[in-house]
This record gives structure tokens, C-alpha cells and sequence, in this order.
């Protein structure tokens, strides 16, 4: 979903936009060489990074109310499968508004409790399949109690452990300047999205490309 998308209302949004899940529009356009400020782009200032020395670091750029995000979910998860051992992946949700806070509080106290393998494909099923409003504290509250999570616990991650990681998920989307998601960020050096790279699938291939242009300088 295109960043300049969320201007409009949120419904009009959803249905206006085209981002990144497109077919590829040919076998050759899946195999060529990803081209800089075609594909991807590399970054004039580089972005914090938190992988470990030796470690090559990817991060998927998502939010959960996203239809684009929610459909490249199995994917990315697929293609994390065959990490290789030297790349470090993490998830970082955006907040192109005020509004996208509750979402990344949300993720950041599921980070905090240990749950977030457990429990990032029900966020998504909640809203897309079971069309639930978690856009809110209260809501949110609810849905996690029906998870079994415990009630105090997450209250107290998602008060207060959560906003100084979204806070610096807000900074990291802006270092990369995240232009839409789902989106991939690489090395804090390259930025590839559904846009750029055409679409998803090959968004992965141009960001093992990256990943082995990373290597060559570490």
C-alpha cells in the first residue's frame, strides 16, 4: 500500500490502491539483474541496524491493517525459512499517521512477551478474514485477552515497553524512508519494495541480491 495512499480515508485507501502483489509481467522481468533506482535504492545517509557484527540485516516494513502486508505474509514466511545463517531479519511496523500507533504498541508487546511467531498470523486473520477493528487500545486489550494472553502483563508491555520501540520504528521507517508496504529494508543500506521490484516475489529476489552486494563489504 502506497504511503501517499493514506490521505484518503481508510476504506477508500484500501480499494484504491495497487501496491505490490502484482503477477510478474514475464519470466525475463523475474530474472534480470536488479538495476539501482529501478529496483531498489540505496540509501544517501545509512540506517540504524541492530544485527549482530558479521550479520547482514533484513527488515520487512508492514502494517497489519494492510491487505498487501497480509497477502505477502506466507510468503515472507516461506522465505524465511531458508534464511542463511548470516542475515539477521526483523519486522518493523510503520505509523504513517497517529492512527497506526495501537498497531505497532501491539506488535512491539507481542514482541515483549515472546509471542509474536505465535501470534502474527492471527493479527492478520482477525482483521482480514474475521474483519475485526483492532485500531484501538481497547480493542486490542480485548482481542489479546481472547488469545490468553495474560491481561497485566501485555497492559503493561503495551503501556509502556511498546512506545519507545514504536518510536524508534517511526525513526527507522523515515532513515529508509518507507514510501509504502510491505517493504524491505537491507544492510541499512538498500531499500526494495513491491513497487520498485514490481512485486513481492521478486522484492525477495532483489533483496538476496542486496544481501550478497552487503557481504562483499562487511
Amino acid at each position: 500500500m502506497k504511503r501517499r495512499a493514506f490521505s484518503l480515508s481508510t476504506a477508500t485507501a484500501l480499494a484504491a490502491s495497487t501496491f505490490g502483489l502484482a503477477l510478474p509481467h514475464t519470466a525475463q522481468a523475474q530474472a534480470k539483474k536488479p538495476v539501482e533506482g529501478t529496483d531498489y535504492l540505496e540509501l544517501d545517509k545509512r540506517a540504524p541496524t541492530e544485527a549482530a557484527a558479521g550479520k547482514v540485516e533484513v527488515v520487512e516494513f508492514f502494517w497489519y491493517s494492510c491487505p498487501h502486508c497480509n497477502a505477502f505474509e506466507p510468503r515472507l514466511s516461506a522465505w524465511l525459512k531458508n534464511l542463511p545463517k548470516d542475515v539477521a531479519f526483523r519486522r518493523v511496523p510503520v505509523a504513517f499517521n497517529t492512527s497506526f500507533l495501537p498497531q505497532q504498541k501491539l506488535f512491539y508487546a507481542l514482541e515483549a512477551m515472546g509471542k509474536v511467531e505465535e501470534l502474527q498470523t492471527r493479527v492478520f486473520n482477525a482483521i482480514h478474514v474475521e474483519k475485526q477493528r483492532l485500531d484501538r487500545d481497547d480493542t486490542i486489550a480485548a482481542w489479546a485477552l481472547k488469545q490468553g494472553l495474560d491481561k497485566e502483563k501485555f497492559q503493561l508491555a503495551y503501556n509502556f515497553t511498546a512506545p519507545k520501540k514504536a518510536q524508534k520504528a517511526t525513526e527507522l521507517q523515515d532513515a529508509y524512508k518507507v514510501s509504502g508496504v510491505p517493504a524491505l529494508g537491507i544492510a541499512g543500506r538498500y531499500y526494495t519494495d513491491g513497487s520498485l521490484a514490481q512485486n513481492m516475489d521478486r522484492a525477495l529476489q532483489v533483496t538476496e541480491y542486496l544481501v550478497a552486494e552487503a557481504r562483499k563489504s562487511k
